[in-house]
């Protein structure tokens, strides 16, 4: 099976214009997450939607597709950028733009998913732990997960879930195991292409989370573990926090 990774990356963005061009330890964001991912998967390429983008990729070796304005998920984007550059691919990996120490790790983890023939979609989870704190499961940024006995996502949530109706709350995550959910996806590719043409649906537009039209549709989302916390680029202060993280791991420069 071969599996191409596809990292969609934008220009423009609300909280921090140009993030992908930021440089991190000397070197643009993009080109942290590409290195990162290459050698690990049979291909990668950045998928953008501006020049600026696609000369610092082929400024540093990587390949680029450059796909169009209108896009309104990263999902659209890769599957624009699958159709032009990874046909012949078995697995299209979603690769967040904005995660520049995205670990071999988690990518075997979804990778792995696959060796369940009946396997759609796959994303990956990390376990909260009692010492992240009540705040941190209630964080409406971080979505829940919740599975069933397959490693099949039954639902995902910025609530919590499941509420624990005979628990206090500062007893939940020390009697269940709750799911983090991590934002990487692979699709089989047929399966890619079927999804990006559903419309948005009722608990997507709830939730304001992509995959739950998924779900809603039918589809089932694969879910494997991971125990490696990254750090994603989502503001001025998130770059400066990884620079640190950056400084305290000299072996990852």
């Amino acid at each position: 099976m071969k599996f191409i990774g596809i990292i969609p990356a934008r220009y423009a963005s609300t909280r921090f214009p140009a993030k992908p061009l930021a440089m991190l330890g000397g070197k643009p964001v993009i080109q942290r997450v590409y290195e990162q991912v290459a050698g690990v998967l049979d291909d990668v390429c950045v998928a953008t939607d501006d020049e600026r983008i696609e000369k610092a990729v082929e400024a540093f070796g990587g390949k680029v597709v450059m796909t169009s304005v209108n896009h309104k998920s990263g999902t659209d984007r890769c599957y624009e950028a699958y159709c032009k550059a990874g046909k012949g691919y078995d697995v299209v990996v979603n690769i967040q733009g904005d995660e520049p120490f995205i670990q071999r790790s988690q990518l075997e983890a979804v990778k792995a998913c696959f060796d369940d023939e009946a396997t759609q979609i796959a994303t990956l989870v990390k376990p909260f732990r009692p010492e992240d704190g009540f705040d941190a499961l209630e964080n409406v940024n971080s979505p829940k997960v919740v599975v069933n006995r397959q490693m099949q996502a039954l639902y995902f949530s910025r609530s919590i879930i499941p509420f624990q109706r005979s628990r206090d709350r500062k007893d939940w995550l020390a009697n269940h195991v709750y799911y983090k959910h991590i934002g990487l996806y692979a699709y089989r590719a047929s399966v890619l292409k079927e999804i990006t043409a559903l419309p948005q649906s009722p608990l997507e537009l709830a939730e304001s989370l992509e995959q739950l039209r998924w779900l809603e549709n039918g589809y089932t989302v694969k879910v494997g573990i991971s125990d490696v916390e990254t750090i994603g680029i989502d503001t001025p202060q998130d770059l400066e926090r990884a620079e640190a993280f950056l400084n305290q791991h000299p072996e990852l420069r």
